[in-house]
């Protein structure tokens, strides 16, 4: 009295948890809601299948998927201090397994089985655990899949195909009594083998060699292979059975043997607790945010001098899509970083949604409308759009130059960069971070050790010690937030722990004060250069970029004004007269005369020749400055002839003879039809309204709490249907369990009204018009026309259902 029956199925283990527990394992476990189970029995045919198990697993911290490892190896069912013993080991293992790590284990294992019970991998009480048995396939031993503990097959396993002679052989060279039933023989092997004092007896008889041997094999992988005389040692373990034949070249170390020789223990190394993050460094917290403050302004510069040079429109998309090698390169010329650093600019800006392609027919890079109004925006709020977005993306650009599976390579901006596992690791490694003091930058490799604790590796990766995706994306993502002004010499900076928890509006108003203020002054020198001692004024910025060239940069930026960049200046539509108001109105220190020559020189010159169309022609007030360019050896190849002593004309087209005669040294101007100067502004090219790439999840979203709501209550209505025991007035027609029920059209309707009078709910069969049919629980509350109007205990809402599609109709009993 007073006692319950433990649960038999999974299914009955699922039943009996309260709707708590049943959402935690919707929450751990989304994919099972896709679709929403009718029942408990459905959920947990789907907790079971293959694929949600191995997600599962996949999923598990280090400790917790060495605890569900255990359970694959130990008797099914098995009791807790079995498990708990599998992890311990007996203690007799000469001091390997240290007393510290035995009361971490038997304080850490009670939360793991927790995890494992919450998922619905593991289901029964504490003296009956058993593993689903779809996770006891997955992590149990066979010659084609190994034990991840290294242990191989029982020894009834092993000898299954055995013949009762060789089992004999087996049982007289162990000194174990004869006996002619093979289930007895195999019982007493195992008793020899898991007896640790006459084990230890049989094992102080053995070869030196023979000992050697089991070392080699003890932790792991169990099977090895024999010749068909194999020598002394390995005939000795062969006919004690301490090694038992898989083949005719394959034998294995049976389990019990084996546990003997590891002391009890399933694994080597049993690791309950998370390897701490290291700190390398200690640093003033206001030095780490001004120096993020210093790489994010640096971010933001570099991201709007990418798009000042795909500004004209960016290179040609390929046709498999990404960016060309070339292109890649020229872009990292021109913003002055390596190659890789500048696949992440790229990414990044298309990632935050400001790059795009343009989609015309000769399709190319360009700038989105979003970038302007991005460009417009101070330079807090800028970082705060790339942070955000590099936080969520899941394109990575580290892959950048390696091969997908099928050996082509993976170019940016190109489809094949997705890892949905990005963003997660992103921010498991700034809560790790987070998690630190304020200031301390951690050891890379302690990061890396913490995050293989939380996702380890499982199978051949594991045991190969692969380098798995999560950890070079970890990598990526410490070098990454450097560049982007994350972190601050290798600590996490304030501004970053304030977007992560309070959001984008309080990192940007801690990042403003630490952000160098716009300069609207330079320095000019009298050797035609000028000095920005700061970042400038963005109209300021523009007009001396267009003035000038970039010469070298970094604390202050050193421009180089040339006659090339002088020209480019008035082919835009300055004046001389603008250029010198324009320097003086901007620099600190006086205009220095050769720079008041250069621009009156360019001037002068400029507009002298002007270019036309016929294809093209170029037409001069000064016959003798024709005369010079026909004689120009340079000119051979536009093909120019005077057609009168004014003009001459050319088969280049008008830009390529631009180009040709600035080459010769001359400052031509293009002209238009009428005869007027056209002014050749850099033409921003923008592409149609792009929103950013939409981030590719990893497995189903986890749903909220409203959802996991509706979904448990659905799930108890569909299961209360299908369990519910139904009242019958002639138990010689009781519907059998799960079957729909069957009545008359009459007996239906007379049921389903007397319940919408009375308020209580019956149980239905529906078949819907697709001829799926199911069982619901509802509470009439109008019949009318053909239809009943009832609340739907099983989709928890209110429908309505044709009584014609209605099979039967039962009472609930009380």
């Amino acid at each position: 009295m007073g006692t319950t029956t433990p649960p038999r199925t999974l299914a009955e283990a699922l039943r009996a948890r309260d709707d708590e527990s049943l959402a935690g394992l919707l929450r751990a476990r989304p994919d099972l809601l896709s679709p929403v189970p009718g029942d408990i029995t459905q959920l947990a045919t789907r907790a079971g299948t293959r694929a949600s198990v191995v997600r599962a697993l996949e999923h598990l911290d280090r400790f917790a998927l060495q605890a569900a490892e255990a359970l694959a190896v130990a008797p099914d069912p098995a009791p807790y201090d079995t498990l708990l013993g599998l992890l311990t080991g007996d203690g007799q293992d000469d001091g390997e397994q240290r007393d510290d790590v035995g009361t971490a284990i038997t304080e850490a294992l009670p939360g793991a089985l927790g995890t494992l019970r919450e998922q619905a991998l593991v289901w029964g009480d504490d003296d009956r655990l058993r593993l689903v048995r779809t996770a006891r396939e997955l992590l149990s031993p066979s010659p084609q899949h190994p034990s991840p503990t290294g242990l191989g097959p029982t020894v009834a396993e092993a000898t299954a195909g055995m013949s009762p002679g060789r089992l004999q052989e087996i049982l007289a060279a162990a000194g174990l009594p004869a006996t002619h039933d093979p289930v007895s023989a195999v019982a007493a092997l195992t008793g020899l083998f898991t007896d640790r004092a006459r084990m230890g007896e049989l094992l102080d008889t053995a070869p030196t060699e023979a000992l050697a041997v089991l070392d080699r094999l003890v932790w792991g992988p169990p099977y090895g292979e024999v010749t068909p005389n194999p020598t002394a040692p390995v005939k000795w373990l062969r006919d004690r059975g301490l090694l038992l034949p898989v083949s005719t070249r394959t034998v294995v170390l049976p389990r019990e043997a084996a546990l003997h020789l590891r002391a009890g223990r399933a694994h080597r190394t049993p690791e309950p607790r998370p390897p701490a993050v290291v700190a390398v460094a200690e640093r003033d917290p206001q030095a780490v945010d001004s120096a993020a403050a210093g790489q994010a302004f640096l971010a933001v510069s570099t991201v709007e001098e990418l798009l000042k040079h795909w500004n004209g429109g960016g290179p040609a998309v390929l046709r498999a899509g990404g960016l060309s090698v070339r292109e890649l390169r020229k872009t990292a010329t021109a913003l002055d970083v390596t190659e890789p650093a500048a696949a992440f600019w790229v990414e990044l800006a298309y990632a935050a949604g400001l790059l795009a392609s343009d989609g015309e027919a000769d399709e190319r890079y360009a700038p989105t409308p979003a970038s302007d109004e991005w460009l417009e925006a101070p330079a807090q709020e800028r970082w705060v759009t790339l942070a955000t977005a590099w936080l969520t993306a899941t394109r990575t650009s580290g892959l950048v130059g390696g091969q997908d599976a099928k050996g082509r390579a993976l170019s940016a901006l190109g489809p094949d960069l997705d890892r949905s596992a990005a963003p997660e690791v992103r921010h498991r490694v700034l809560a790790l971070l987070d998690a630190l003091p304020a200031g301390t930058a951690p050891d890379p490799e302690s990061v890396l050790a913490r995050l293989r604790w939380e996702r380890p590796l499982r199978g051949a990766a594991a045991a190969e010690g692969t380098t798995d995706l999560r950890s070079r994306i970890a990598l990526w993502t410490l070098n990454e937030s450097e560049f982007l002004g994350i972190t601050g010499r290798g600590a996490l900076a304030g501004q970053t722990r304030a977007l992560l928890t309070e959001g984008p509006a309080k990192a940007a108003g801690l990042l403003a004060p630490l952000l160098p203020e716009p300069l609207d002054h330079v320095l000019l020198q009298a050797d035609l250069t000028a000095v920005a001692p700061g970042p400038l004024e963005r109209p300021l910025a523009d007009m001396l970029g267009t003035l000038a060239d970039v010469e070298s940069k970094g604390g202050a930026t050193v421009y180089r004004f040339t006659p090339g960049s002088v020209r480019r200046a008035l082919d835009a539509g300055q004046t001389a007269a603008d250029l010198h108001a324009f320097l003086a109105t901007h620099s600190r220190t006086p205009v220095p005369q050769p720079l008041s020559y250069l621009i009156d020189d360019v001037a002068r010159r400029h507009g002298h020749l002007r270019i036309g169309a016929a294809s093209s022609y170029v037409r001069c007030d000064d016959e003798t400055v024709l005369g010079e360019i026909l004689a120009d050896k340079r000119s051979v190849a536009l093909r120019l002839r005077r057609i009168a002593p004014t003009v001459l004309a050319a088969r280049a087209d008008p830009a390529s003879l631009l180009d040709g005669l600035r080459e010769m040294g001359y400052a031509p101007a293009a002209e238009s039809a009428d005869g007027d100067v056209l002014i050749t502004r850099a033409g921003a090219h923008r592409t149609p309204p792009r929103s950013a790439p939409v981030p590719v999840p990893e497995g189903p979203p986890v749903p909220d709490t409203t959802l996991l709501g509706a979904a448990v209550r659905a799930i108890r209505a569909g299961d209360d249907a299908a369990t519910v025991v139904h009242a019958q007035k002639d138990t010689a027609t009781a519907t059998p369990p799960g079957a729909l029920p069957r009545t008359t059209a009459a007996e239906t309707l007379v049921t389903v009204q007397a319940a919408a009078m009375t308020g209580s709910a019956v149980w239905i069969g529906y078949v819907n018009a697709e001829g799926a049919a199911s069982q619901r629980v509802i509470a009439p509350v109008r019949v009318e026309g053909g239809y009943v109007t009832a609340y739907d205990h099983t989709a928890d809402e209110i429908r309505t259902y044709p009584l014609h599609r209605i099979t039967g109709v039962a009472e609930l009993a009380e």
